[in-house]
């Protein structure tokens, strides 16, 4: 259950650690802390008290991000798909499509479908597009590390771009990530990954990530500073 801390609400995760770690993570800005597990909530708060500044400066950097309207499906909106821009244009018929070309994107509904119904489609079309790329990407990158994975799922996620049950080695990938550049997708897989041989985000973490993505910070920075989704 998340705290209330000088007026933020923190998500707290006691782990086999040694340290304490704070995180304000992407795309809304959820603050979340791990730390050892004979740590007392006392000390938790005080630490996170005296990083309260730097918490919500981080939060007003992902609030003042843009962020797409409301989808209601209809001409002149915008789609993002691998980080170009389309302006969707509606044509109505008897079988939902998405066809892109040049800067549109020609979606074909029926007439009295609802916006939901298009959301919908739409985020399944997103799925479709995605999980091509990670099946030729994910190879890739397990020949590279010398790191298999046994499956991966695509989800839609709002605080994570990407998860992984290191016990099975099954990776989960944010939808969302067919909407941003392709480098994207490669920096959380590749930190998927990783994370079978190093859970925590740790100095062997990422000289990992220095050794196969020498440029993943810079990566990292673009991911999180896309355009985002919605969101009420």
């Amino acid at each position: 259950m998340p705290i209330m801390i000088s007026g933020i609400p923190v998500e707290v995760c006691k782990k086999n650690i040694k340290n304490m770690h704070l995180y304000v993570k992407p795309p809304n800005g959820k603050v979340t802390v791990s730390a050892p597990l004979t740590m007392s909530d006392e000390t938790i708060e005080r630490f996170v008290r005296t990083k309260a500044s730097w918490v919500k400066r981080q939060m007003e950097k992902f609030e003042a991000q843009p962020r797409q309207s409301e989808r209601k499906y209809i001409s002149g909106e915008t789609l993002y798909v691998w980080g170009k821009q389309y302006f969707l244009q509606v044509e109505y018929g008897s079988e939902n499509s998405l066809v892109l070309s040049g800067d549109r994107a020609i979606l074909t509904v029926r007439e009295s479908s609802a916006a939901g119904q298009r959301d919908n489609f739409i985020r399944e079309w997103y799925r479709s597009i995605l999980k091509k790329e990670i099946k030729r990407l994910l190879p890739k990158w397990e020949e590279r590390t010398g790191l298999v994975c046994n499956a991966w799922q695509t989800k839609y996620m709002t605080t994570r771009w990407g998860t992984c049950n290191i016990q099975k080695k099954k990776i989960w990938l944010n939808l969302q990530l067919a909407k941003k550049t392709p480098d994207c997708l490669e920096y959380v897989i590749l930190h998927e990954l990783l994370h079978f041989v190093e859970k925590h985000h740790n100095d062997v973490f990422i000289s990992l990530m220095d050794k196969y993505m020498p440029y993943w910070r810079e990566i990292k920075r673009a991911l999180n500073g896309q355009i985002l989704d919605f969101m009420e």
